[in-house]
C-alpha cells in the first residue's frame, strides 16, 4: 500500500514540476513580450520626436524668414520679436531632435512633479477637446443615419411611380421651421 503511494506522490511532484516548469516559461514569455512593447514604444518616441523637431525647426526658418521680411520693411520691432521667437522654437526642435525617449519620458514626469497643476490642467484641455472632437463627429454620424438612402431598382421591381409637379402639389409648400423658432409657420387648408 505504501508502495503505491509513493508512486502516486511521484506523479503528483512531476505535474507540479511540469506545471512550475509552464508557468516559468509563461512568465518569461510575458516578459519578453513586455520588453518587445516597451522598446517598441521608445524606439517611436523616438522617431517621432524627431520628426517633431525637425517640423519646428522648419517653423523656426520660417519666423526667421518673417523677421527679415519685416526689417526689410522697415519694421525693427517686429522683426526682433519674430527673431526672438525664432530662437525659441529652434531650441524646442533641437530639444526634440536630441533628447532620447527616456530623456523626453523623465522630463515630462519632473514637469508633473514640480507642477502638478499645470499637468492637470492639460489633462483637463486635452479631455475637453476630445470631448469637442467626439460630439461633432456624433452629430456627424447621426445626420447619416437619418438621412435616406437612396434605394437601387433591380431589374425586376417596377418603375417608381411618377412625381406630381410642384404647380399641382395639393399642399402648398411651406418654408422649413427652424428648430429653435417659436412660432412656427402653420400649414393647412
Amino acid at each position: 500500500m505504501s508502495d503505491a503511494t509513493g508512486a502516486g506522490g511521484s506523479t503528483a511532484e512531476a505535474t507540479q514540476d511540469k506545471i512550475q516548469e509552464a508557468a516559468g516559461q509563461a512568465q518569461e514569455k510575458a516578459g519578453e513580450a513586455a520588453g518587445k512593447a516597451q522598446e517598441s514604444i521608445r524606439q517611436q518616441i523616438d522617431e517621432r520626436s524627431t520628426q517633431a523637431g525637425e517640423r519646428v525647426g522648419g517653423t523656426a526658418d520660417d519666423l526667421r524668414s518673417v523677421g527679415e521680411e519685416l526689417r526689410k520693411q522697415g519694421k525693427d520691432g517686429p522683426a526682433r520679436l519674430a527673431d526672438r521667437a525664432a530662437e525659441q522654437t529652434e531650441k524646442v526642435g533641437s530639444y526634440l531632435r536630441d533628447k532620447s525617449s527616456d530623456d523626453l519620458l523623465h522630463d515630462v514626469e519632473d514637469f508633473g512633479r514640480q507642477r502638478p497643476w499645470a499637468l492637470l490642467a492639460g489633462g483637463v484641455a486635452v479631455g475637453v477637446a476630445a470631448a469637442r472632437f467626439l460630439k461633432a463627429s456624433s452629430r456627424d454620424r447621426y445626420q447619416q443615419r437619418t438621412r435616406p438612402q437612396p434605394s437601387r431598382p433591380s431589374a425586376a421591381s417596377s418603375p417608381p411611380a411618377p412625381a406630381i409637379p410642384p404647380a399641382q402639389s395639393p399642399v402648398p409648400a411651406a418654408p422649413p421651421a427652424s428648430v429653435g423658432d417659436p412660432v412656427a409657420p402653420v400649414v393647412g387648408p
